[in-house]
Protein backbone atom coordinates (compact mmCIF):
# COMPACT_ATOMS: atom_id res chain seq x y z
CA UNK A 1 0.00 0.00 0.00
CA UNK A 2 2.74 2.55 0.86
CA UNK A 3 4.64 2.03 -2.64
CA UNK A 4 2.00 3.24 -4.80
CA UNK A 5 0.76 5.97 -2.92
CA UNK A 6 4.49 7.54 -1.96
CA UNK A 7 5.67 7.33 -5.22
CA UNK A 8 2.23 8.52 -7.33
CA UNK A 9 2.46 11.60 -4.41
CA UNK A 10 6.35 12.22 -5.44
CA UNK A 11 5.12 12.66 -9.12
CA UNK A 12 2.80 14.90 -8.54
CA UNK A 13 4.60 17.11 -6.07
CA UNK A 14 7.86 16.85 -8.69
CA UNK A 15 9.92 14.84 -6.66
CA UNK A 16 10.93 12.33 -9.16
CA UNK A 17 11.34 14.97 -11.70
CA UNK A 18 14.25 16.33 -9.25
CA UNK A 19 15.37 12.85 -8.07
CA UNK A 20 15.60 12.27 -11.90
CA UNK A 21 17.88 15.41 -12.87
CA UNK A 22 20.66 14.07 -10.16
CA UNK A 23 23.51 11.84 -11.47
CA UNK A 24 22.03 9.12 -9.98
CA UNK A 25 21.20 6.16 -12.35
CA UNK A 26 17.36 5.54 -12.13
CA UNK A 27 17.65 2.10 -11.48
CA UNK A 28 19.56 2.93 -8.00
CA UNK A 29 16.60 4.86 -7.05
CA UNK A 30 14.26 2.30 -7.85
CA UNK A 31 16.14 -0.50 -6.16
CA UNK A 32 17.07 1.88 -2.70
CA UNK A 33 12.99 1.77 -2.55
CA UNK A 34 12.30 -1.78 -3.08
CA UNK A 35 15.45 -2.16 -0.34
CA UNK A 36 13.83 0.59 2.20
CA UNK A 37 10.38 -1.18 1.46
CA UNK A 38 11.63 -4.66 2.04
CA UNK A 39 13.40 -3.59 5.53
CA UNK A 40 10.59 -2.00 6.47
CA UNK A 41 8.18 -4.65 5.56
CA UNK A 42 10.60 -7.42 7.09
CA UNK A 43 10.91 -5.72 10.30
CA UNK A 44 7.26 -5.39 10.79
CA UNK A 45 6.51 -9.10 10.05
CA UNK A 46 9.67 -9.98 12.50
CA UNK A 47 7.75 -8.03 14.98
CA UNK A 48 4.67 -9.92 14.10
CA UNK A 49 6.23 -13.17 14.96
CA UNK A 50 8.08 -12.20 18.01
CA UNK A 51 4.43 -10.61 19.43
CA UNK A 52 3.11 -14.32 18.39
CA UNK A 53 5.60 -16.52 20.15
CA UNK A 54 5.47 -14.28 23.37
CA UNK A 55 1.71 -13.44 23.56
CA UNK A 56 0.23 -16.57 22.12
CA UNK A 57 3.04 -19.40 21.89
CA UNK A 58 3.17 -19.57 18.38
CA UNK A 59 4.57 -22.64 17.11
CA UNK A 60 7.47 -22.80 14.24
CA UNK A 61 7.90 -26.23 11.89
CA UNK A 62 9.14 -25.21 9.07
CA UNK A 63 13.10 -23.98 7.81
CA UNK A 64 13.44 -20.72 8.59
CA UNK A 65 15.33 -19.83 5.18
CA UNK A 66 12.53 -21.52 3.08
CA UNK A 67 9.99 -19.12 5.11
CA UNK A 68 12.07 -16.25 4.55
CA UNK A 69 12.51 -16.81 0.93
CA UNK A 70 8.89 -17.55 0.36
CA UNK A 71 8.37 -13.99 2.01
CA UNK A 72 10.57 -12.13 -0.22
CA UNK A 73 9.04 -13.84 -3.02
CA UNK A 74 5.52 -13.08 -1.46
CA UNK A 75 6.90 -8.81 -0.82
CA UNK A 76 8.75 -8.31 -4.24
CA UNK A 77 5.18 -9.79 -5.98
CA UNK A 78 3.33 -7.10 -4.15
CA UNK A 79 5.72 -4.54 -4.64
CA UNK A 80 5.59 -4.95 -8.01
CA UNK A 81 1.97 -4.77 -7.72
CA UNK A 82 2.32 -1.22 -5.94
CA UNK A 83 4.72 -0.12 -8.84
CA UNK A 84 2.10 -1.06 -11.19
CA UNK A 85 -0.29 1.29 -9.92
CA UNK A 86 2.57 3.79 -8.96
CA UNK A 87 3.04 3.79 -12.81
CA UNK A 88 -0.18 4.11 -14.02
CA UNK A 89 -2.23 6.99 -11.41
CA UNK A 90 -2.03 10.41 -12.01
CA UNK A 91 -2.19 11.18 -8.46
CA UNK A 92 -1.33 10.10 -4.58
CA UNK A 93 -5.15 10.18 -4.06
CA UNK A 94 -5.61 7.92 -6.84
CA UNK A 95 -2.94 5.58 -6.12
CA UNK A 96 -4.36 5.55 -2.92
CA UNK A 97 -8.20 4.50 -3.74
CA UNK A 98 -7.00 1.86 -5.99
CA UNK A 99 -4.63 0.52 -3.68
CA UNK A 100 -7.61 -0.31 -1.06
CA UNK A 101 -9.65 -0.99 -3.75
CA UNK A 102 -7.39 -3.85 -4.20
CA UNK A 103 -5.68 -4.51 -0.64
CA UNK A 104 -8.93 -4.58 1.00
CA UNK A 105 -10.99 -7.30 -0.13
CA UNK A 106 -7.51 -9.44 -0.46
CA UNK A 107 -6.87 -9.00 2.70
CA UNK A 108 -10.35 -10.57 3.68
CA UNK A 109 -10.65 -13.45 1.27
CA UNK A 110 -7.56 -14.43 1.25
CA UNK A 111 -7.32 -16.19 4.71
CA UNK A 112 -4.71 -13.57 6.00
CA UNK A 113 -7.70 -12.47 8.25
CA UNK A 114 -9.66 -14.64 9.02
CA UNK A 115 -8.67 -18.78 8.58
CA UNK A 116 -9.42 -20.20 4.99
CA UNK A 117 -11.27 -22.88 6.70
CA UNK A 118 -13.81 -20.49 8.20
CA UNK A 119 -14.43 -18.92 4.99
CA UNK A 120 -17.42 -19.61 3.10
CA UNK A 121 -17.33 -21.84 -0.14
CA UNK A 122 -18.05 -18.69 -2.13
CA UNK A 123 -15.35 -16.40 -0.32
CA UNK A 124 -13.28 -18.98 -1.11
CA UNK A 125 -13.74 -19.07 -4.98
CA UNK A 126 -13.37 -15.12 -5.30
CA UNK A 127 -10.26 -16.08 -2.78
CA UNK A 128 -8.85 -18.20 -5.50
CA UNK A 129 -8.29 -15.45 -8.02
CA UNK A 130 -6.44 -13.08 -5.05
CA UNK A 131 -3.07 -13.12 -5.55
CA UNK A 132 -2.65 -12.74 -1.24
CA UNK A 133 -3.99 -16.06 -1.33
CA UNK A 134 -1.41 -17.13 -2.36
CA UNK A 135 0.89 -15.74 -0.17
CA UNK A 136 -1.02 -16.68 2.79
CA UNK A 137 -1.10 -20.38 1.67
CA UNK A 138 2.91 -20.49 0.48
CA UNK A 139 3.73 -19.21 3.91
CA UNK A 140 1.42 -21.04 6.25
CA UNK A 141 2.21 -24.41 4.11
CA UNK A 142 6.00 -23.73 4.65
CA UNK A 143 5.61 -22.31 8.29
CA UNK A 144 4.28 -25.87 8.97
CA UNK A 145 6.99 -27.98 7.40
CA UNK A 146 5.17 -28.49 3.76
CA UNK A 147 7.44 -29.04 0.84
CA UNK A 148 7.82 -26.46 -1.65
CA UNK A 149 6.32 -29.07 -4.12
CA UNK A 150 3.01 -28.54 -2.65
CA UNK A 151 3.63 -24.77 -3.45
CA UNK A 152 4.90 -25.00 -6.91
CA UNK A 153 1.22 -23.58 -8.54
CA UNK A 154 1.85 -20.47 -5.80
CA UNK A 155 5.16 -20.22 -6.16
CA UNK A 156 4.48 -20.00 -10.12
CA UNK A 157 1.75 -17.66 -9.83
CA UNK A 158 3.60 -15.26 -7.40
CA UNK A 159 6.83 -15.40 -10.05
CA UNK A 160 4.14 -14.51 -12.22
CA UNK A 161 2.89 -11.49 -10.73
CA UNK A 162 6.57 -10.33 -10.28
CA UNK A 163 7.84 -10.61 -13.90
CA UNK A 164 4.67 -8.95 -15.20
CA UNK A 165 4.81 -6.33 -12.45
CA UNK A 166 8.01 -5.38 -13.12
CA UNK A 167 8.04 -5.62 -17.06
CA UNK A 168 4.40 -3.36 -16.73
CA UNK A 169 5.79 -0.68 -14.60
CA UNK A 170 8.91 -0.58 -16.18
CA UNK A 171 6.89 0.46 -19.85
CA UNK A 172 4.73 2.64 -17.98
CA UNK A 173 6.34 4.10 -15.14
CA UNK A 174 6.48 7.97 -15.53
CA UNK A 175 9.45 9.99 -13.41
CA UNK A 176 6.49 13.45 -14.22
Amino acid sequence: MGIPISVATDREKGVLRRLRATPIRPQIILVGWVVVYFAVTLVGALLLVAVGKIVYNLRFDGNALHVFLAFTLGALSFFALGFVIASLAPTGRTANIVGMVLFLPMMFFSGATFPWKMLPEGVQMVGHVLPLTYVVQLLQGLWFAEPWGEHLLKVAVLFGMLIVGVVVSAKTFRWE
